[in-house]
């Protein structure tokens, strides 16, 4: 936690310098001893959370496929699609009909997919989105009324693994909304959160404890508002009734009890949100 608190006190530059020295040894060992995959990225450059960096992406497609359906001909859309982590194992899933669209808000994330996935895989595209995110950028245009480059009912599927977490509420509010429009009809989205109940006494979960509290929700850090974010249930369960989504699935994340099953489940809370 204490580095944790370090690292947000940085500026966004900075936060990138500082991972990328601090994984430098790994990073040239890896490369002069030939280890590293050609789908995966040093790790002084992955700025989508720490651990596996394939187990998870495998893992996210094993969650795709058990609660929102998953197919290989599916038009998907991976909102915050980072340094590829889920686009990956998707390489190998779905099939040259199907269409993969993936956006962000870090530059250097969608360069690497461009230059490493699509130009293997020709029906993945990614998209750099200059929005801000106090974590991650210090853009001028925020989320809140960002419109999604892409047609009404453009895809069957859309997900979003770690991103609503680290968005302020208006944002996160319009992008439900946005997803709403560019899902199909029957299609699904698959996205994680931190959600809590308000009987829920964070204290004793082994994972977050979000100690500032707003109207509905909670933050990690009160000066990085785009670094962690948890919502109450009720508060998230009316924006998506509001959108016009219907909530299909419910996972629990084994944030709040390390004990959880974690091959049915992420860190995150996971739901699964239909259009009608």
């Amino acid at each position: 936690m204490i580095k944790r608190n370090l690292f947000y006190k940085l500026s966004p530059r900075y936060r990138f310098i500082a991972r990328k020295l601090y994984y430098a040894p790994i990073d040239f060992l890896e490369g002069i001893s030939g280890k590293r995959e050609k789908y995966i990225p040093k790790k002084g450059d992955i700025y989508t959370g720490p651990g596996d960096f394939k187990k998870i992406g495998e893992q996210h497609l094993y969650l795709l496929q058990k609660y929102a359906q998953l197919q290989p001909t599916d038009r998907i859309l991976d909102i915050g699609s980072g340094m590829g982590r889920t686009a990956v194992p998707l390489t190998k899933f779905l099939t040259k009909g199907a269409k993969y669209e993936g956006f962000d808000v870090v530059e250097k994330g969608v360069n690497w997919c461009n230059k490493t996935i699509k130009s293997d895989f020709p029906n993945f595209n990614f998209k750099f989105i200059p929005l801000n995110n106090d974590l991650y950028n210090e853009h001028k245009d925020t989320a809140d009324k960002f419109v999604f480059p892409y047609d009404n009912n453009s895809f069957e599927k859309a997900f979003l693994f770690s991103v609503f977490t680290h968005m302020r509420v208006e944002e996160i509010k319009n992008y439900i909304f946005e997803i709403e429009r560019v899902l199909t009809s029957g299609g699904r989205c698959l996205a994680t959160f931190f959600i809590y109940d308000k009987k829920d006494d964070l204290s004793n979960f082994p994972g977050f404890k979000f100690p500032y509290e707003k109207d509905g929700y909670r933050l990690l850090d009160e000066k990085v508002q785009g670094a962690n974010i948890a919502l109450e249930y009720s508060f998230l369960e009316k924006i998506i009734t509001d959108a016009g989504l219907e909530l299909e699935h419910y996972i629990m994340g084994f944030w709040r009890d390390f004990n959880l099953d974690r091959k049915e489940r992420d860190f995150q809370d996971v739901i699964v949100l239909r259009k009608k």
